[in-house]
């Protein structure tokens, strides 16, 4: 399982688990009517805290009700006192409209002042109710629930899912346990089928897989309950059968040891975060790299979260200015948000990304343009939609973040590559995080970060020609070549990168570097790539330039003289890479 945010969810699920299994076995009136209060509390306290549990909720009321009916112990005091606690777990609410009143909270999401402002943060309406993420990317049920059942599987094994099915079979005829067992099993069903149904996340991407997986841990709190009945129901049918009551009594609790014991084995380590700092270092270095009082445009949750829990509950760099560009699209931000914000300055009431030139509507140019009194960076890039920023702006690469900077500015190539050489202390090998953890995309994000200003020159050097092609080439293919050597494990497109930037410097003229070393370079590191990544798209493409780089490089070798000779095959083959 997996050591996050839904803990307090977990807690909750639990909590009303067991007051269903305490209910049911109540002796009389008293302790269950003394039961129902406590859930009901617990029941408008979960709902606070995870949207999701409404799903137990919905079933566990109407089956408390009806019980309490069924035995003549309801009636319109007992109803009300009832709802009274429901709603009496829902009072942290309050906070919300106060909180959005007094706008002394320095982040926030959402204008909570008004009814409808609170109900639609309430139902996430402005991020999707019941709903992962904001996109309408299809959902696959059949794939979703198979991959639900691949993760209890893996994370609660084998036998504990058996033992759930043996649970509901055996209690289906048990009327002592019928009536709960049921309630467990629609639970899970429902929970299972609505949640497959509305999670719009592609988990064929491991960090989306991971997000989802999260949200798993409350039908897994059915299941194991489920098993823990197999097994009970189990030992009291051997007993009966075959008699040796304490035989069996010691297997069940061996069983159970066992498996709990597998468990822990299982998922300790990966659920052991107690000396993992990694997003908080990756905040940290991002904050660190910018100069004094500058704005920082941030997107996404890794940069957004990390650098904003280090600046405002820590106070990491407080002359700096967080301004989230989601957010900044929605009609209340500058409203709530731009008095936490001294000397960023907004053009309007809200920045429309598609539709910029209403009356109280602006650009990211227009933004820009306002503030050109502070270093303004972007991290991680730039929300799509608006490119109206390219009129009078250019991004320089600043490691992860990028530089926003006006048109007027020349770029001095040598002295920004000295500038973002060594601008992050990160010395985290290379794939050493789970591919559906926030610090595996952290790491390589950092990673990736050592190449941008190699890549920027680069891609720079393409649209240029004569002299400024063959200084930028070489300085491109300077800094990859430094870069790569440094590492023993890195990212593999590292070795695409430093092929391309060896066969881009052939094309320039070489500048000094020998023939022979570049064309071995390039087929080194493309034959590299290959081995890394066999089933790139370009495979082929990147094969025939390497068997024309090779030729080449014999050709040289056999004439012996110092010349390009004639690199017109390669360039073609190096122009489909």
């Amino acid at each position: 399982m997996v050591a996050e945010v839904f803990a307090l969810n977990n807690l909750f699920v639990g909590l009303l688990l067991f007051l269903t299994a305490s209910f049911h076995c109540a002796e009389n009136a008293a302790q269950r009517r003394k039961i129902a209060h406590v859930g009901a509390l617990c029941c408008g306290l979960g709902l606070c805290n995870q949207h999701t549990l409404v799903l137990y909720v919905l079933l566990i009321i109407p089956w408390v009700l009806h019980r309490l009916y069924a035995r003549r112990e309801l009636n319109l005091h007992s109803l009300v006192s009832l709802g009274a606690c429901f709603f009496w777990g829902f009072l942290p609410y309050i906070y919300l409209p106060v909180s959005s009143y007094l706008n002394t909270a320095r982040w926030s999401w959402g204008d909570q002042t008004t009814l409808s402002g609170l109900l639609t943060h309430l139902l996430r309406a402005e991020y999707g109710t019941f709903s992962l993420a904001k996109t309408e990317s299809p959902i696959n049920m059949t794939l979703m629930l198979k991959a639900q059942l691949n993760h209890c599987v893996e994370d609660l094994s084998l036998p504990a899912l058996v033992l759930a099915g043996i649970g509901f079979l055996l209690s289906s005829s048990d009327r002592t346990c019928r009536s709960v067992s049921g309630l467990i099993t629609a639970m899970l069903l429902v929970y299972s089928v609505f949640f497959a149904w509305r999670a719009n996340l592609d988990i064929s991407r491991p960090l989306l897989l991971g997000v989802v997986e999260r949200f798993w841990l409350q039908s897994d709190a059915a299941v194991c309950v489920l098993a823990g009945l197999g097994l009970s129901r189990t030992r009291t049918a051997l007993e009966g059968r075959l008699g040796c009551g304490g035989l069996w009594k010691t297997t069940g609790w061996v069983l159970t040891v066992a498996l709990l014991a597998h468990m822990v084995h299982t998922n300790h380590r990966e659920c052991d975060q107690s000396t993992n700092g990694v997003v908080e270092r990756f905040g940290r270095e991002l904050l660190a790299s910018v100069p004094t009082d500058s704005i920082i445009l941030t997107r996404g949750d890794l940069p957004g979260n990390s650098m904003r829990y280090l600046y405002y509950c820590q106070g990491v760099r407080p002359d700096v200015r967080l301004v989230d560009q989601e957010m900044m699209t929605y009609a209340w931000y500058v409203a709530k948000h731009a008095r936490h914000h001294p000397g960023v300055h907004f053009p309007g009431r809200l920045w429309h990304p598609v539709h910029p030139e209403g009356s109280d509507t602006f650009s990211l140019e227009q933004f820009l343009s306002y503030n050109t009194q502070r270093h303004v960076f972007a991290c991680i890039g730039l929300s799509e939609g608006d490119s109206s920023w390219e009129r009078s702006f250019y991004l320089w690469p600043m490691g992860v973040c990028d530089y926003l900077v006006p048109t007027q500015r020349q770029f001095h190539p040598e002295r920004w590559a000295q500038r973002t050489r060594n601008i992050y202390n990160w010395s985290e090998p290379h794939n050493s995080f789970h591919p559906a953890s926030w610090e595996r995309v952290a790491n390589e994000e950092m990673w990736q970060a050592r190449m941008k200003t190699a890549f920027f020159l680069f891609d720079l050097a393409e649209r240029m020609q004569g002299e400024g092609k063959a200084r930028l080439s070489e300085l491109s293919y300077t800094l990859y070549k430094e870069i790569v050597e440094a590492h023993s494990d890195y990212p593999p497109n590292w070795d695409k990168n430093l092929a391309l930037a060896c066969e881009r410097l052939l094309r320039s003229g070489q500048r000094g570097h020998g023939v022979d070393g570049l064309l071995t370079c390039s087929a080194r590191h493309f034959s590299l790539y290959l081995q890394k990544e066999p089933t790139d798209p370009q495979a082929a493409a990147i094969r025939a330039a390497t068997a024309d780089l090779l030729k080449e490089r014999d050709k040289l070798r056999q004439s012996g003289r110092r010349t390009t000779g004639s690199l017109a095959d390669v360039q073609g083959a190096a122009e489909q890479v």
